[in-house]
């Protein structure tokens, strides 16, 4: 049995995405004892044919002989994956909940993990050199880290899971409904997508958390609102936390107690509880 919760309004809205980097920039978050154990790490992206970093968190209390919970962090337009992963409270949590924790860079700062299309979105200045394809390598990074990491480490499969924000978040929605099999539960903070909310039926079966401030000027809230809304409609396990004030970067990249939301999500939809509501048990 699943327990369902939304608070969704059906309203239309029109996509806000300037300023993305600015505000991407101002948000570091602070530094925490557990940063000291990410590791920077580069494989060879052959069909990009380019070295490609990714940022990687293994908790002290990995055994090779037990299987690991693992979450892949999506970041912002603008951001990189190495800001992604030291949002506070994530290591921390990571370490103390067992949870190996990895970033893609998905291929540069503005591919949208594929949440776009195959292309390119943007052809001004920098973003005029991307290749054409930038939306399928982007994806495609997050595909091959998630593989490199699965090989590496004893992952639990039925503990995968992905979190993201902003253009992460929409990148999570997105990567979810084309792999439904593959992510135990989905957390999109802030998600910057603007495809059709009918998409979602592909992952009618997987729990899915969303964040959102009603005071976000980059996201709208009508939007998330309408895509809460068809969850609910679809009958799926959710939850939707709209915070009262909250913004676009704040509520998630310096509010560890909403990080901890995440977390107490994961947990639950890996033990299969029947409820995604409530404290930890």
């Amino acid at each position: 049995m699943r327990t369902l919760i939304a608070a969704a309004v059906v309203l239309m809205a029109i996509p806000v995405i300037a300023g993305y980097a600015s505000q991407a920039r101002t948000q570091a978050p602070a530094v925490s004892p557990t940063h000291a154990r990410i590791e920077t790490r580069t494989y060879d992206f052959k069909d990009a044919g380019v070295p490609m970093t990714y940022e990687l968190f293994v908790p002290t209390t990995y055994d090779p002989a037990r299987p690991s919970p693992l979450i892949m962090a999506l970041h912002g337009l603008g951001s990189n994956a190495r800001t992604v992963i030291r949002y506070q409270g994530l290591t921390d949590l990571a370490e103390a909940r067992g949870y190996l924790v990895v970033a893609a860079t998905g291929y540069n700062s503005r591919g949208w993990y594929g949440s776009r299309g195959d292309g390119r979105y943007d052809t001004r200045g920098d973003a005029a050199n991307d290749p054409r394809n930038l939306g399928a390598l982007s994806e495609k990074d997050v595909m091959n880290v998630l593989a490199i990491v699965r090989a590496a480490f004893n992952v639990d499969p039925k503990g995968v899971f992905l979190f993201g924000h902003s253009m992460g978040g929409a990148g999570t929605l997105h990567i979810g409904m084309k792999h439904p099999t593959m992510f135990a539960a989905l957390g999109a903070v802030a998600p910057a997508i603007y495809s059709n909310p009918d998409s979602l039926v592909a992952i009618r079966d997987v729990p899915v958390m969303v964040i959102q401030g009603d005071e976000d000027n980059l996201v709208d809230v009508a939007v998330t609102r309408r895509w809460v809304a068809k969850m609910k409609a679809l009958g799926m396990t959710h939850v939707y936390v709209e915070i009262p004030g909250g913004d676009h970067s704040r509520l998630i990249t310096r509010t560890p107690a909403n990080m901890q939301k995440i977390f107490d999500f994961f947990d639950r939809a890996r033990k299969g509880a029947t409820s995604l509501l409530g404290d930890r048990p």
